[in-house]
C-alpha cells in the first residue's frame, strides 16, 4: 500500500472499528438507564448480552445510513418512482424498526429473537468488523453491569447531548455515577 492508502486505511480502521463500537457502548448504556426494567432484566442474567448488544443495534445503534446504492432496475416503493440507476440511500434507523420485519418495533427487548437487523449493513457491503463489534459489546456490557450495577446517569436526562453526522450518531458524554 502507498501512503495515501495506508492513511485511508487508518482513517476507515479509526472510524469503523473505534468510533461506531464506542458509540454502541455509550448509546447503548443510555437505552438501557432509558428502559430499567429492560436493564434490571440484564443485570439478573447476564446471559442475555449477545441477545441485548443485537437488540440495542437493532433499536438505537450507531449507523443511520447506508452509503448511497444505485437502483439496478425500474421500481415503485412506497408510491415513489425509481428508475434503474437512481441513487438511493437505505436508512438503516427505519429499516431495523420494519414492523413486518420485528414484533413491537418500537420496544426495546433485549430477549428478541432477532434474525437479522442491519446495524452492519447486509450482503457485500456487510462490515468486515462486525464479529469484532459484537465480541467487544458483549465484553463491555458484561464488564461494565458485573462492575457497576448500580449505574446511573450523574445528570438530568435531558441534558444527555447528542452528536450527528449523515451516517452515524452518538453521544457527545455519558455523564454516569456508580
Amino acid at each position: 500500500l502507498d501512503e495515501a492508502e495506508l492513511i485511508s486505511m487508518i482513517s476507515l480502521l479509526i472510524f469503523a472499528g473505534h468510533e461506531t463500537t464506542s458509540n454502541l457502548i455509550a448509546t447503548g448504556t443510555l437505552m438501557l438507564l432509558d428502559h430499567p426494567e429492560q436493564l434490571e432484566k440484564l443485570k439478573a442474567d447476564l446471559n442475555l448480552v449477545p441477545a441485548a448488544v443485537e437488540e440495542l443495534l437493532r433499536f438505537n445503534g450507531p449507523a443511520t445510513i447506508a452509503g448511497p446504492r444505485f437502483a439496478t432496475e425500474d421500481i415503485e416503493l412506497a408510491g415513489q418512482q425509481i428508475k434503474k440507476g437512481d441513487m438511493v440511500i437505505p436508512v438503516l434507523k427505519s429499516a431495523n424498526r420494519d414492523e413486518l420485519q420485528f414484533t413491537d418495533s418500537g420496544d426495546l427487548d433485549i430477549t428478541r429473537t432477532i434474525k437479522r437487523h442491519l446495524a452492519f449493513g447486509h450482503g457485500i457491503h456487510m462490515c468486515l468488523g462486525a464479529p469484532l463489534a459484537r465480541v467487544e459489546g458483549d465484553v463491555a456490557f458484561s464488564t461494565l453491569l458485573r462492575r457497576m450495577p448500580n449505574l446511573r446517569l450523574s445528570i438530568p436526562r435531558e441534558s444527555v447531548t447528542w452528536h450527528f453526522t449523515l451516517s452515524s450518531q452518538g453521544l457527545t458524554s455519558l455523564p454516569v455515577a456508580f
